[in-house]
C-alpha cells in the first residue's frame, strides 16, 4: 500500500496530461524505460528521492517504477511542486510528499517521510534528503547502498562533507556529466529562468540592463539568452577565468557594487550565500527587480531587505514589492526562491531527458556496483557518452566514426611532422 501527502488528489487528471505532453518530448529516458521493464533491473529496490515534484520528474519515476523499484519522494523546494503531477503520482502509487507553498517544518516532514521508507538507494536535488540522513537520521545510513545528485550546489554541499570526512556513502555526481551541464545547466536554466521573470512582471527585456550574478554553466546560459532578447547584460563574477570569459563573450563584467547602481533586474546563479546583501539594494534604482535561479534562497539576503523595508505588497502572483526607508520601491520574485520553478515551470522536458537519461543510469551503475568508497563520484564516461548518443538518435543527427587507421594514429606517438 501507498502512503501519501499532496494538496488536492482531484487534480490528477491534470496531472496525467502534463505527463503525458513531457513524456513526448522525452524519447532518451523513454527508451530507458523500456530497457527497465524488459529486465527487471529495479526489482524490489526501495528508491528515496528528493526533487522538483514536475511533469518531467514523473517521467523518471515512470521508468524507475518500471523497473521495479519502490519509489517515495519528495520535493526539493517548498515552491517547486506541481500539485497536479504530485496527485498523479499518488493516484499512480507512488509515495509522494509534496505540495506547493510548505513551511520550512513541513518541508523538512515530507523529507523524513521519505527517509521512513529506508531507502537502497537515494535521488537528491540540493543534498537536503543526504545532508538529513546523516545529520538527524543516522538510523537509515545502513540501508543505503549509494545516492545521485542533480546540482551544482548539492555537488558543492557533499564534496565539502566528503572533505570533512563525514560523507558515509557514495554519491555520483550527475550534476557534472557533459550531458547535463553543458545542456540543463546552460541550455534549461537560461530558458526557465527568463520564463519565470516574464510570467512574473510580464516587462520588456530589450533595452534593459540585466545583472547576471556568477558565470558558471546557468549564468553563461541566463546571460546568452536575455542578451539575445536585447538587454544590456552585465556580469558579477568573483572567479578571474570566468570574469575573463564574460568579457570575451562580449559582456560587461564589474563588481556587484558598481552594477547595483546601473541594473534594472538582478538574477543570482552562484549557489552562494549574500550575493546581493544591503549595500547593493540600498544603491539600486527605484523599481530594480530582484530574482534567484540558485537552488538555495540565500543568495539574496532576505532579511537584509526586510529592515530596510517600511512595507510590502503582493503586486501579482510571485511579485512582491518592498518599499524602502529611502523612498525607493524594489521588487523581488517568488520570495527568493529558484525563480524558474517557483514561476515558472522549470526547464524544458527536451533538456531534462538527458538529466534524468542520466539519473536513471547511474541508478542502475549503483544497484550493480559490489562496492563503492564512500566519495563523490563523476558520471562514468561511458553513460555520458551513451545519454549522448541516444539524444543525437532521437532528434535523427548522425555524425562520424573513427576509421582504423585514425583510431591507430591516435593510439600512437611515434609519428611526427612529415
Amino acid at each position: 500500500m501507498s502512503s501519501f501527502k499532496i494538496k488536492d488528489p482531484k487534480l490528477a487528471p491534470q496531472g496525467a496530461l502534463l505527463f503525458e505532453w513531457a513524456s513526448k518530448h522525452m524519447p532518451v529516458l523513454n527508451q530507458i524505460r523500456r530497457q527497465f521493464e524488459k529486465e527487471k533491473l529495479l526489482a524490489n529496490i526501495v528508491i528515496g528521492a528528493c526533487l522538483h515534484v514536475t511533469k518531467e520528474t514523473a517521467v523518471l519515476i515512470d521508468a524507475l517504477t518500471a523497473g521495479g523499484a519502490n519509489v517515495a519522494l519528495c520535493g526539493s523546494n517548498p515552491l517547486s511542486t506541481q500539485d497536479e503531477v504530485a496527485a498523479f503520482l499518488a493516484e499512480k502509487g507512488i509515495n509522494v510528499y509534496a505540495w506547493r507553498g510548505e513551511t520550512t517544518e513541513e518541508y523538512y516532514w515530507c523529507v523524513n517521510k521519505v527517509i521512513d521508507h529506508a531507502p537502497l538507494i537515494t535521488l537528491d536535488d540540493g543534498a537536503d534528503l543526504v545532508g538529513t540522513i546523516h545529520k538527524k537520521r543516522r538510523d537509515a545510513l545502513k540501508n543505503v547502498k549509494g545516492g545521485t545528485e542533480e546540482t551544482t550546489t548539492g555537488v558543492i554541499r557533499l564534496r565539502a562533507m566528503e572533505k570533512a570526512g563525514t560523507l558515509e556513502y557514495p554519491i555520483i555526481a550527475v550534476n557534472d556529466a557533459y550531458t547535463k551541464y553543458l545542456f540543463d545547466n546552460r541550455y534549461g536554466t537560461g530558458q526557465s529562468t527568463i520564463d519565470g521573470i516574464l510570467r512574473s512582471t510580464s516587462l520588456l527585456l530589450a533595452g534593459k540592463n540585466f545583472v547576471v550574478c556568477g558565470y558558471g554553466w546557468c549564468g553563461r546560459g541566463l546571460a546568452m539568452r536575455a542578451g539575445g532578447m536585447g538587454a544590456h547584460v552585465i556580469v558579477t563574477e568573483v572567479n578571474p577565468i570566468r570574469a575573463l570569459e564574460a568579457v570575451m563573450d562580449g559582456f560587461r563584467v564589474m563588481p556587484m557594487d558598481k552594477a547595483s547602481k546601473t541594473g534594472d533586474v538582478f538574477v543570482t546563479t552562484t549557489g552562494d550565500v549574500s550575493v546581493i546583501r544591503k549595500e547593493h539594494m540600498l544603491k539600486m534604482k527605484d523599481g530594480a527587480i530582484i530574482a534567484n535561479s540558485g537552488h538555495f534562497n540565500v543568495e539574496i539576503n532576505i532579511p537584509d531587505l526586510e529592515s530596510i523595508s517600511s512595507s510590502k505588497r503582493t503586486m501579482r502572483p510571485n511579485l512582491e514589492e518592498y518599499s524602502l526607508q529611502n523612498g525607493r520601491k524594489l521588487y523581488l520574485l517568488a520570495q527568493g526562491r529558484l525563480v524558474n520553478l517557483a514561476a515558472a515551470e522549470g526547464h524544458p522536458s527536451e533538456v531534462m531527458d538527458m538529466s534524468f537519461a542520466n539519473q536513471a543510469l547511474c541508478v542502475k551503475y549503483l544497484v550493480e556496483k559490489s562496492r563503492m568508497e564512500s566519495k563523490v563520484y563523476s558520471v562514468p564516461k561511458e553513460i555520458d557518452e551513451l545519454v549522448a548518443c541516444l539524444k543525437l538518435k532521437a532528434v535523427n543527427v548522425e555524425i562520424d566514426e573513427l576509421t582504423e587507421e585514425q583510431k591507430r594514429y591516435l593510439a600512437a606517438w611515434e609519428a611526427g611532422t612529415v
